[in-house]
């Protein structure tokens, strides 16, 4: 039984801080492995951990798969971007692997396929493939991706900005492709979610919207009269 049996038909929660904010109070290994234990607690079948020393703390905490990634960067290819931050967050314990599959150029000159080569000779981890369009997902499996997710849809220059989760991208990757579909991208609601499993997904990632309350909380509030009355900067 493939670990990703295991994610079929749940929800899968991000525990990550904020990448564009490095004062994010939740930046730490032992904050992401309450939260991972939390979701956990709450009925979530797997995690989605940032960086290998979360990735051993969860490892360490919980016991649902762990899907490790790596984020180096802001920009183009920064999820997981080379094979040595591939082989490191495998090697910290993470039982899937989430790899930038974008036909962009990725920092180490490797190609998607060449990093997925090198987890399968030195771990047992597997591949999750995160693109934005159905090329990029068909040329993923093609290379040896295990699962796809849409986790880039709306941010690479392939893929049209939205609002919402790609759930479009979720139908046509379930009906070109074999392996499993995770949907992953702005998902918020529950009506959301119950969109992307009719559509044929394998499981929904969520994020920010359950595990970041600086996200969180910066949304909510603009809608307070105090933001809404404060006087602008005007120079």
């Amino acid at each position: 039984m493939s670990v990703l049996d295991d994610l079929a038909g749940g929800l899968v929660v991000s525990c990550q801080p904020l990448p564009d904010d490095p004062d994010d109070p939740m930046r730490d290994p032992y904050v992401q492995a309450r939260v991972a234990a939390a979701v956990v607690r709450g009925g979530a079948v797997a995690v989605r951990v940032n960086g290998p020393d979360d990735v051993r703390e969860v490892r360490a905490t919980v016991d649902v798969p762990v899907i490790g990634l790596y984020k180096h960067g802001t920009e183009d290819v920064f999820i997981t971007p080379t094979a040595a931050h591939a082989l490191e967050v495998a090697l910290a314990g993470a039982d899937i692997v989430a790899i930038d599959a974008t036909d962009r150029p990725r920092p180490d000159g490797r190609l998607f396929a060449d990093t997925v080569r090198v987890i399968r000779e030195r771990t047992d981890a597997l591949i999750l493939a995160d693109v934005s369009t159905t090329t990029e997902g068909v040329a993923a499996v093609e290379a040896g991706a295990d699962a796809v997710a849409t986790t880039l849809s709306g941010y690479t220059p392939a893929s049209p900005p939205t609002d919402g989760p790609d759930l479009g991208l979720v139908a046509r990757l379930v009906a070109l492709l074999s392996v499993p579909v995770i949907a992953e991208g702005r998902y918020r609601t529950t009506e959301q979610i119950g969109r992307a499993f009719e559509a044929g997904a394998h499981a929904v990632v969520m994020g920010n919207a359950v595990t970041s309350p600086l996200w969180i909380t910066r949304r909510l509030v603009p809608a307070t009269p105090r933001a809404t009355s404060a006087p602008t900067n005007r120079e």
